[in-house]
């Protein structure tokens, strides 16, 4: 049961993207207040959690999505919510949208109306620019975040009470997150605050979007540890949970990932990657099957070792990964250096070349 049920419909917009051709993003009806992940007490900091997971969703609320066109044209497009209360935006572009030299957020409006009247969201979509060649699809937990979990049943409810009980700036960095991702990503944090439609602003020097099989209901939660780590921010592609065995069951973590990954990889055609993961939810399985799916498409492919010896889908997947010629670093048992590129081919190439130095600045072990 909801809190506050009565509370006034609200839309919590998340992270778009587009290309010069489709624009996506998506928003969520509920009926619940904005809650400040402010250190507090345990009791306070529960309260907060719990209020994430127990907001009502809306259905059927028609919603407004108000973009601007580079040309200064101003429009409009019409959604519903569905049953879960989330409202999804996939709008062709037509006539001329083009990208800006480097990354930038463009900025939109959604527009509902709710028993207080009318009210207005800006929600903010990921342009990656015309110059950027390389991109970043990263994991989320135990990648950036500090869980201790390796995806079973039992690991997941013994996380929830550093969910439920610590603030995002409370949680634990993984080491190097930080100075790795920014060497990776540069530039600066989007910053919050009321703007207009069709403000254009900074993003990182390359795009960054996570993928995780968290549930959507930690969206502000995510967003708020990014931002208080100084990490590149950029969309975060979640899942709606159920209470069920395809929730917690590990296989169904890969599957997410794959499918979200491999969108944006149809997204931006003409982007290559670097893949960032660990080894407790089926990240290595999950890129190895992209790498090969996609050839020439992911650059590099980095896996925190968090877990056990790997599994034999695991051990497949790094020998796929090897044989298209992808760098693979695994934490302490990846051999890199300039000896290892020439190896492959790849010692002129500067993009990859700066991912393995940056990797050997940030992890002592790695040669």
């Amino acid at each position: 049961m909801p809190f506050r049920p009565t509370a006034p419909v609200r839309i919590q917009p998340y992270f778009g993207y587009r290309n010069e051709t489709r624009l996506f993003i998506t928003g969520r009806a509920l009926r619940s207040r904005v809650g400040a992940f402010e250190k507090r007490s345990k009791w306070r900091a529960a309260k907060t959690m719990l209020a994430q997971f127990a907001s009502h969703e809306v259905p059927e609320l028609p919603v407004q999505l108000e973009i601007v066109s580079p040309s200064g044209e101003n429009r409009r497009h019409q959604g519903l919510t569905d049953k879960e209360g989330f409202v999804r935006f996939d709008i062709t572009l037509d006539g001329d949208w083009p990208l800006a030299d480097t990354p930038e957020w463009e900025t939109v409006v959604f527009h509902w109306s709710n028993g207080e009247g009318e009210h207005c969201v800006d929600g903010h979509v990921l342009a990656p620019g015309r110059t950027t060649g390389l991109g970043v699809i990263s994991d989320i937990d135990d990648t950036i975040i500090e869980t201790g979990i390796t995806g079973d049943f039992r690991a997941v409810l013994r996380n929830w009470r550093r969910v439920l009980l610590q603030m995002p700036e409370e949680r634990i960095l993984v080491p190097g997150a930080d100075v790795f991702y920014n060497a990776l990503g540069g530039g600066e944090p989007l910053s919050e605050g009321q703007g207009h439609a069709g403000e254009h602003l900074r993003a990182s020097d390359r795009p960054f979007f996570y993928v995780s099989s968290s549930p959507w209901n930690l969206f502000s939660y995510l967003v708020t540890y990014i931002r208080s780590r100084g990490l590149p921010l950029g969309p975060i592609m979640l899942r709606d949970w159920g209470l069920n065995r395809d929730t917690f069951g590990s296989g169904s973590h890969g599957a997410h990932k794959r499918a979200a990954i491999e969108g944006i990889l149809a997204t931006y055609p003409d982007l290559k990657f670097a893949m960032i993961g660990d080894d407790s939810q089926g990240d290595l399985t999950a890129f190895g099957a992209i790498a090969v799916d996609n050839p020439g498409r992911i650059r590099a492919i980095f896996i925190r070792k968090v877990g056990e010896a790997m599994s034999p889908e695991e051990t497949a997947a790094k020998a796929a990964i090897e044989a298209a010629n992808i760098p693979l670093w695994l934490g302490d048992s990846y051999e890199t250096g300039h000896e290892f590129l020439a190896s492959i081919g790849l010692l002129g190439d500067q993009e990859t070349r700066a991912i393995v130095d940056t990797i050997k600045e940030t992890d002592p072990k790695a040669k």
